[in-house]
């Protein structure tokens, strides 16, 4: 069967596109023609002159609806997830993990391996985010789960993911080479974060083998005009790096320089948690953001759809860019057949109006309920 989505506004690439309509068989996208051409046997769905972009996709995420991976961590925490975020839209994230003990890092491990298997299709692998971080710039990290890697234990947590850690977020500067060869050779993103990296470290290191930055100016050390850091060398170098556009984990105003020095390499992120009463991490919803006990910043209230708007809005980015932002470029990192609508992508859509409503979410082709 031949689905063909019509009387709508293609956003993919850079481009808007009107007068066409997008088949879509077996989960896939097979071709974008004109509405004229539409088969007659297809299953037409009208979708009323609204945006259809590829479906957004976030590398950074906490839990949702009052369920915390890092604290919370079972199936029931990633299901919720799933369902949550395909209903704003986005269709492929990696549920991430704060800093914590071994054995609950391997306790989610082994969760998110069992869970790969019947999931819902938008989980796409974890992300550990610590414990191999470096304390001067924790942020919200548990200090006392940080420390040091060791090559045989991240070869141990490589093992028993089978291919289900897809992300680590580390402070290079403080891991032996060997473990970063490692990490590097088993296909996982490598991204660096909550580092205190120099300005020469950082030249040594990005794309060297690390592809990516965590959250760019939080939690690394800032910009002085003797005293260069770490952030130049991200300018220089251009490794693909996340962003929380919030306004308030990063000013507006240095989002748009970000996205003049870094282009394409710029993506979103949201960096998102919910609120939280027990455990290591407790996140309490304090008028615009969410705060530990003590009163530290954590992560966001975010949705990436509310990123895409931000970033027309505040910084400054056309509508297909901000897509891109929150779709492609990330998908292009990950390395997901994911983040266009064009012939042979999966066919992963959210469809939006122009006040930034989610109107419907397509998953594999097929329309979310």
């Amino acid at each position: 069967m031949i689905t063909a989505l019509h009387n709508l506004q293609i956003i993919s690439n850079g481009q808007i596109t009107l007068e066409k309509a997008i088949l879509i068989s077996n989960g896939k996208i097979t071709d974008i023609i004109p509405v004229n051409s539409i088969p007659h046997d297809a299953e037409k769905i009208d979708l009323n002159g609204a945006f259809v972009a590829p479906g957004l996709i976030d590398l950074q995420i906490y839990g949702s609806g009052g369920r915390l991976l890092s604290i919370d961590t079972d199936e029931a925490t990633l299901l919720q997830m799933e369902t949550d975020l395909l209903a704003q839209g986005t269709t492929g994230f990696f549920p991430t993990i704060s800093t914590n003990t071994d054995e609950v890092i391997e306790q989610t491990i082994n969760v998110c391996r069992a869970y790969r298997e019947h999931c819902r299709g938008n989980f796409l692998g974890l992300h550990l985010e610590g414990p191999f971080l470096n304390p001067i710039r924790r942020g919200a990290h548990n200090q006392n789960f940080i420390k040091k890697a060791s090559l045989n234990l991240v070869r141990k947590w490589v093992e028993m993911g089978d291919g289900v850690i897809k992300m680590m977020t580390i402070a290079p500067e403080l891991q032996d080479n060997e473990v970063i060869n490692y990490l590097h050779g088993t296909g996982m993103i490598l991204s660096s974060g909550h580092s205190n990296a120099t300005y020469p470290q950082g030249k040594s290191f990005l794309n060297k083998p690390i592809p990516a930055v965590t959250h760019l100016f939080n939690a690394m050390p800032q910009m002085h005009h003797r005293e260069p850091g770490y952030i130049p060398a991200i300018f220089e170098e251009k490794p693909y790096t996340s962003i929380v556009p919030d306004g308030i984990h990063v000013d507006f105003v240095m989002a748009r320089l970000a996205k003049r020095e870094l282009g394409d390499k710029l993506f979103f992120i949201t960096d998102a948690v919910t609120e939280t009463n027990h455990g290591p991490y407790q996140h309490q919803f304090k008028a615009d953001r969410y705060v530990l006990r003590d009163g530290t910043l954590s992560g966001s209230c975010l949705t990436m759809l509310k990123a895409v708007e931000n970033g027309v809005k505040h910084i400054g980015v056309s509508l297909p860019e901000a897509i891109n932002m929150a779709s492609l470029y990330p998908a292009q990192l990950a390395g997901v057949n994911k983040g266009k609508i064009e012939a042979g992508y999966d066919a992963d859509l959210i469809v939006f109006d122009d006040t930034y409503n989610v109107k419907a979410t397509f998953l594999a082709g097929k329309l979310v309920s």
